[in-house]
């Protein structure tokens, strides 16, 4: 299974290559890492994609608070939270298709950022699910390129969890 741990760290030089060397040194991967500035100056926040089940889990968050720069370890995937990914798509888009591809962004809510004569390159920002989408859908027009941001997470304040209100509300559904 798929976690989500969001790690906020004490701003310092090597904080980052020691939380990915103890990845490393215990077998553990990193799926997705994106680390910025977070709320308080002198603390930084990792949001990191792992894998593994419980127990491994736990052996990941129990090392990471014995690091000396890590203030706080949070399991997203188990409480409700935001995700987004950003992610720069370049496409084949010769004239003949032009439009076509531009009707077919504009459902993914994508911003075209720069324009070629036989190219198009895209933003997208959303969950992880969108971009996939997104990427198969423009698959036969022809990828030239792709860049991901990794996922950042925060905890949703308000608790709302959307995924369960996803499921309930298509439970709900009159059947047609």
């Amino acid at each position: 299974m798929k976690h989500t741990l969001s790690v906020l760290v004490e701003d310092e030089s090597g904080a980052l290559s020691r939380i990915s060397g103890l990845f490393a040194r215990r077998g553990f991967n990193i799926e997705s890492l994106a680390v910025g500035p977070a709320e308080d100056a002198g603390s930084s926040r990792l949001t990191m994609v792992v894998e593994g089940d419980d127990h491994t889990l736990e052996q990941m968050t129990k090392q990471l608070n014995k690091l000396v720069n890590v203030l706080a370890v949070t399991d997203l995937s188990a409480i409700p939270s935001v995700e987004r990914e950003l992610m720069l798509l370049k496409v084949s888009a010769p004239p003949e298709q032009r439009s076509a591809i531009l009707d077919l962004v504009q459902v993914f809510r994508a911003k075209v950022v720069d324009v070629a004569d036989t190219a198009l390159t895209l933003e997208v920002v959303g969950d992880p699910g969108k971009l996939v989408a997104l990427e198969q859908v423009l698959q036969s027009y022809g990828i030239l390129e792709i860049a991901r941001t990794g996922k950042v997470a925060l905890e949703r304040a308000s608790g709302v969890n959307t995924a369960y209100l996803k499921t309930t509300a298509s439970d709900k559904r009159v059947p047609a």
